[in-house]
């Protein structure tokens, strides 16, 4: 029987991408996408995590687990705060996609920059990666870049002008700092665009390292 995983979505165009990753990395485990729009939009619109919000996302992660899942992944960077909470209502690992990432980051540099598309990420992702450095009693600095008008083209359905607005963006934040930590998964693509010479500083993607870790997991329990 094949060994399964949850993943917990909010935007749309975050499913093909980590269901390829998952083809890639952990082949042969059969994958749960449970995706809730709603959720990324009710952010935008309130400004503010609420505890409903943390309940969606522990009743999403645990129709995951009754379908079998053994290790469940928020996707949504944006939202991961509210995973402390919603763990609570869910049996198995319930993980957050950036954790990895953030780790990774800390490990690089003290110089870290964290570039997004939207801005209910720059203060998630900075405060994640803080949190991280404090448990390896390590000081770094966040400089967080948000990069306008690249998610409202994207949730339109235009990946290519999201794309030239992160881009130049993403390399003038490389001579700033010693490691760029992409803030949305869906930013990754970006990072094959750019010529070698323009990769001046590790960049990082949470979906590669996310799913690594959730691999790692899922092996382990």
């Amino acid at each position: 029987m094949a060994r399964k995983i949850g993943l917990v979505h909010t935007v749309a165009p975050a499913v093909p991408l980590f269901n390829e990753l998952s083809a890639e990395i952990i082949p042969g485990v059969e994958v749960i996408n449970l995706l809730d729009e709603g959720l990324i939009k009710d952010l935008f619109a309130r400004g503010q995590y609420t505890k409903g919000m943390a309940k969606r996302l522990g009743l999403l992660a645990s129709f995951a687990v009754e379908s079998g899942a053994e290790v469940v992944m928020l996707t949504c960077s944006s939202l991961a705060p509210m995973v402390d909470e919603a763990r609570e209502m869910v049996k198995v690992p319930f993980l957050k996609v950036d954790e990895a990432m953030a780790d990774e980051a800390v490990e690089l540099g003290t110089r870290i920059g964290v570039i997004a598309t939207a801005y209910t990420t720059l203060k998630p992702t900075s405060e994640l990666i803080q949190n991280r450095a404090a448990l390896k009693k390590k000081t770094v600095s966040v400089e967080a870049l948000l990069c306008s008008g690249a998610f409202e083209a994207l949730s339109r359905g235009d990946p290519a002008t999201h794309d030239e607005i992160v881009k130049p963006r993403l390399i003038e934040l490389m001579d700033r700092v010693e490691v760029v930590v992409l803030a949305q998964a869906s930013m990754s693509k970006v990072i094959a665009q750019l010529a070698e010479s323009e990769r001046k500083v590790p960049i990082l993607s949470s979906p590669r390292l996310g799913m690594q870790r959730l691999k790692d997991t899922l092996y382990s329990s």
